[in-house]
């Protein structure tokens, strides 16, 4: 990791590299902060203003694209906590993410009615759809509350097989582990087909409680 001194303009960075510290720099574009350290967004090319004391990253292509609010995205889940879980964001629609982009989704933005633990939600390399609430910190916060939002490819906990969609709950077509997620309408769509292929799609909000 290079230091703040070494920084020059035109330096290729990566998303997540440290550009400098707040007490040196105001941040611009293409930059977010977070305790004190200023990083890149997105890989691109810095261009470091000495005099003004401003520090900012420009994409390496016009076409790249960056999450925004609104964005409808999907992303891998990396961890999973009782009223939080992470995620990489991987695709803006159709258009796959040459960056690394970090989400949070929420207990409270699952569904307009009460949810009591996001295990039941999802799980560790699922993959979800989401629309972007905020961005803070570099931090891109998710909702899955929309019937066309939440799990749309399920993994078993214990095994790490497919989840097959039931009425009330959801069952490993490796071991029959039953899990609960909140899915999304199409859920398994489109996806690898496993043998014994999936089962239609129910009323995906009756998978969470």
């Amino acid at each position: 990791m290079k230091g703040s001194s070494d920084r020059k303009s035109g330096q290729v960075v990566l998303p997540g590299e440290r550009l400098g510290v707040i007490e040196e720099f105001i941040t611009d574009s293409g930059t977010y902060v977070k305790d004190g350290v200023i990083y890149s967004r997105f890989i691109g090319r810095t261009l470091i203003d000495f005099l003004n004391k401003r520090v900012s990253v420009h994409p390496l292509s016009k076409a790249l694209k960056i999450p925004k609010v609104g964005d409808i995205i999907e992303a891998e889940v990396t961890n999973t906590q009782k009223q939080n879980a992470s995620v990489r964001i991987h695709r803006i629609g159709e258009d796959s993410l040459a960056g690394f982009f970090s989400g949070l989704l929420h207990v409270s933005d699952v569904r307009l009615r009460y949810v009591d633990s996001m295990f039941n939600v999802c799980r560790p390399g699922d993959i979800i759809r989401a629309t972007v609430l905020s961005v803070k910190n570099g931090i891109y916060h998710l909702s899955v509350k929309d019937k066309e939002l939440g799990v749309i490819y399920g993994f078993c906990s214990q095994c790490g097989g497919m989840l097959e969609l039931g009425r009330q709950r959801m069952r490993c077509s490796r071991c029959g582990n039953v899990e609960r997620r909140k899915t999304a309408a199409d859920y398994g769509k489109g996806m690898i087909a496993q043998e014994g292929g999936m089962n239609e799609s129910q009323d995906s909000e009756e998978n969470v409680k």
